[in-house]
């Protein structure tokens, strides 16, 4: 796991993946905005996009401390850091991911992600 180069996408998960992931609601700045594409199954996605609320609703659909998020691989530059990993479920995989995070003043301003059960990187 490589997360030195990606500290805020490190503890952005580790929050997700805890007993209480609404704690991310506290690094996001006023203009947050996101995207987060997530497949379920090949061929078969939603995206969930917006601000604080449109994150406030994906916080309430998910199920909590279910799924681990894994950083194989990360990079930062220029207050931008994206990441590479896995979900397990139980230890098994459960999908590959791609995170990009703009940080600015230790805030996340803008977030992209896309989840796929369909490749794994391993």
């Amino acid at each position: 796991m490589t997360t030195g180069a990606t500290p805020f996408l490190t503890r952005w998960f580790a929050h997700l993946d805890s007993d209480e992931p609404d704690r991310v609601l506290d690094l996001i700045s006023d203009d947050f905005a996101m995207s987060i594409l997530f497949a379920s199954a090949p061929g078969a996605a939603v995206e969930f996009v917006g601000d604080r609320d449109g994150l406030v609703a994906y916080l309430a659909q998910r199920a909590r401390s279910t799924f681990v998020h894994v950083i194989l691989q990360g990079t930062q530059e220029a207050g931008i850091e994206q990441v590479l990993g896995k979900t397990t479920l139980d230890g098994a995989f459960a999908a590959s991911f791609n995170a990009t995070a703009q940080v600015v003043d230790g805030r996340l301003r803008r977030l992209l992600i896309a989840r796929t059960p369909a490749l794994t990187f391993d």
